[in-house]
């Protein structure tokens, strides 16, 4: 087989691999947003919810700093290199030894948050009434097994991951909302609050057991064997991503913090936000990045850097011309979007407002948050995470410099701001360093960002157009027209978008065609 048909069989199999998970994404995408109908429906956004946010931000960030970082940056680039046919026979005692490990350091983690639960919510919620205080305590007391659960099931994703197993993941993954959806209702009146951390272990759990079936054959164990060559080569690759996730969670944390200062409400008006703002960045961004940092780890180990920019470039270029339209589309009908989904129940008219005014400041940085993990993952496939990391760091000061500045003029409405300012600066310095070290990529990816924007934008004033149009025909009461007023402007907007790419010659428009013609293999199967 020639380079150039490999480079094609290895692009076709990232394509499959990208289907797959963002078919799981789709899933859990719409799961979630179930999820955070669920949410505001039985308690509004109160400083229960807040209270809520802050064990759960705790729950997350403990996650990430024990696998997140490690998944992509390590634990995937190292098991990729073990999966390959001549040093298949290691993969069994390399896997063994990283899931031993990090399952019990997950386990002293979980022990630590149960001791230091108090301390963490004087903390990050100091601001908060204390009776909200109190109850963010409990949460994150009943919540913190879901640290074991979460981590062991990112190691398991990882091992899956670099055998090209990604469907159950991808179903578990999707599910996990699943655990909130179903215990809310059915315990919402006996435990009250607390029904959402029972809700985030029984997600952690079905997300865990659907990992299991693909680790057949994997020769999975738990083992004493702690100086295999490998571990070493984990800690390597982790080490800069764990001091930049460091200064990540102080980031986070200084963010809670604020949020919490500007009123009880603010800082669940921000997750809510968020949770529509990483709607099209899980579907199409760490969908693609993930399935492509396997092939793009063996094409470095290879050293074939000819596969290695073919590779990123289709990446980067898919990216932009799926996730250019979304934020468009997102900004124009963030406040119909939020009305359809979330604004009922406990969830009044002023909460969606100031929810899609949030959404709206998010979004400045959704495009350069999409395109910068393609890039992150480019450096993490070449056994690189110290540039990443350290660009993490700088982006992390930079967010914090206009967060502090903001906020006094804009409120919590700052914080969002600055989030997009900070994923700006990440894209851009990463981009600089990734031409320095391989020179232009030839793959048209900023002709595709010059025209994907253009289309976008005339696919924008469509929907604005229609959308408006139907306002004032419809109204804002009813199931009826909220979901006319958000589904037939989109729909619209899609043809438009389409079309325009078509007119411009946008090579990409094939891309769609492919991925909706495998999407629709994958449904009939």
């Amino acid at each position: 087989m020639s380079q150039g048909e490999g480079a094609e069989e290895r692009g076709a199999s990232v394509a499959r691999s990208a289907v797959v998970l963002s078919l799981g994404s789709v899933l859990s995408r719409v799961l979630g947003l179930v999820r955070e109908i669920v949410i505001p429906h039985y308690y509004g956004a109160t400083g229960m919810v807040s209270a809520f946010r802050v064990s759960e931000f705790v729950v997350r960030t403990l996650y990430d700093l024990l696998i997140g970082g490690m998944l992509t940056a390590a634990l995937v680039p190292v098991l990729s290199d073990y999966a390959r046919p001549e040093r298949r026979h290691e993969f069994a005692r390399v896997a063994s030894a990283i899931f031993t490990v990090m399952a019990g350091i997950a386990a002293v983690a979980m022990l630590v948050l149960e001791l230091a639960a108090p301390f963490i919510v004087s903390l990050l919620g100091g601001d908060l009434d204390p009776i909200y205080q109190t109850e963010a305590v409990r949460l994150m007391r009943l919540s913190a097994p879901a640290v074991w659960m979460f981590t062991s099931a990112g190691v398991l994703a990882a091992i899956l991951f670099s055998r090209q197993r990604f469907t159950m993941v991808a179903l578990g993954d999707a599910l996990y909302n699943m655990g909130i959806i179903v215990c809310v209702p059915l315990l919402y009146q006996r435990l009250g609050i607390l029904a959402l951390a029972v809700g985030i272990l029984i997600g952690s759990l079905i997300q865990l057991g659907f990992r299991l079936p693909d680790l057949r054959g994997v020769g999975l164990r738990l083992t004493r064997e702690f100086r295999h060559p490998a571990l070493r080569r984990v800690w390597k690759l982790y080490l800069p991503i764990f001091l930049a996730l460091i200064v990540g969670m102080i980031q986070g944390a200084i963010d809670t913090r604020l949020a919490t200062s500007t009123g009880d409400a603010s800082l669940a008006y921000m997750r809510t936000a968020t949770t529509f703002y990483q709607f099209p960045h899980g579907l199409v961004a760490v969908a693609i990045s993930m399935a492509s940092l396997p092939t793009l780890s063996r094409w470095a180990a290879a050293h074939d850097w000819s596969a290695y920019r073919h590779t990123l470039g289709s990446g980067l270029r898919a990216v932009l011309v799926l996730v250019v339209p979304a934020t468009i589309a997102l900004w124009v009908l963030a406040e119909p979007t939020i009305r359809l989904v979330a604004q009922h129940g406990a969830f009044t008219a002023e909460d969606t407002y100031w929810t899609a005014l949030a959404l709206r400041f998010y979004l400045f940085g959704l495009i350069f948050a999409s395109i910068d993990w393609p890039l992150n993952f480019s450096f993490y496939a070449r056994s690189d995470s110290r540039t990443p990391a350290i660009v993490g760091v700088i982006s992390v000061g930079v967010y914090l410099v206009v967060a502090l500045s903001l906020l006094n003029t804009l409120s919590f409405l700052g914080l969002a701001l600055a989030d997009g300012v900070k994923h700006f600066a990440h894209a851009m310095i990463m981009i600089a360093l990734l031409y320095r070290w391989g020179g232009r990529l030839h793959q048209g990816v900023v002709r595709t960002g010059v025209l994907t924007l253009a289309a976008g934008l005339v696919m924008g004033v469509v929907v604005w157009a229609t959308a408006a149009w139907l306002l004032l025909r419809l109204g804002t009461e009813g199931l009826g027209p909220r979901l006319a007023v958000v589904l037939i402007p989109g729909i619209i907007g899609t043809v438009v978008y389409y079309l325009m790419l078509r007119m411009l010659h946008v090579s990409e428009v094939e891309l769609l065609n492919r991925l909706a013609q495998r999407a629709t293999r994958v449904f009939r199967r």
